[in-house]
């Protein structure tokens, strides 16, 4: 074999190599994002993933020149996937805290008025404005309100703000119903 040609399969060695490291290093940057570029930019996850099999396609058919020239934009945009994924993570703890601070008003405010209403109703002076409402129902109903309310309050304790606010809303839905029951205008809006 003429110097040449090892010369020339020395630098498609090189070449091979280095067309590995790239989609190497790009694995490694879309690690990097985790499970928050997954849930917060799926579509940008799976543009990556597509056109990462796509220069790996090239690999395998040994055209490391496509891979060396497209590798570079696609690990830029695989790095710039974990920054995004922690602002948009940011963004949503942020809107998640807005939200518990609302439901936490309305609700610290509303399940104490619905309590007074059912005491209100359940005293036999006022039996007659009580009339059609499942009393013992609505006391099982203001139960389940006050123990999500507790859950809800706890998820938020343990910085868990997606599950507090989850329930608090589920809270506020129910509260909402039960106030309709009890025939109490609801203020339950935000």
């Amino acid at each position: 074999m003429g110097l040449l040609a090892l010369l020339a399969l020395g630098a498609c060695s090189h070449s091979h190599e280095r067309a590995q490291q790239q989609l190497t290093d790009i694995d490694v940057a879309l690690l990097a994002a985790g499970p928050d570029g997954e849930k917060y930019l799926p579509d940008r996850v799976n543009d990556i993933e597509t056109r990462l099999r796509g220069l790996r396609a090239s690999l395998d058919r040994h055209d490391d020149a496509a891979v060396l020239k497209g590798a570079p934009a696609l690990l830029a945009d695989a790095q710039g996937l974990a920054r995004a994924a922690a602002t948009k993570k940011l963004e949503a703890r942020r809107s998640r805290e807005e939200q518990w601070a609302t439901l936490s008003v309305a609700l610290t405010r509303d399940l104490p008025r619905l309590q007074t209403r059912l005491e209100f109703l359940r005293r036999s002076a006022h039996r007659k404005q009580a009339a059609g409402i499942d009393l013992p129902g609505a006391r099982a109903d203001l139960g389940v309100c006050e123990s999500l309310w507790s859950k809800a309050q706890g998820a938020f304790g343990n910085d868990n703000l997606e599950e507090a606010v989850s329930t608090a809303r589920e809270v506020k839905q129910r509260a909402e119903a039960l106030a309709t029951r009890l025939r109490l205008e609801p203020s339950l809006a935000p």
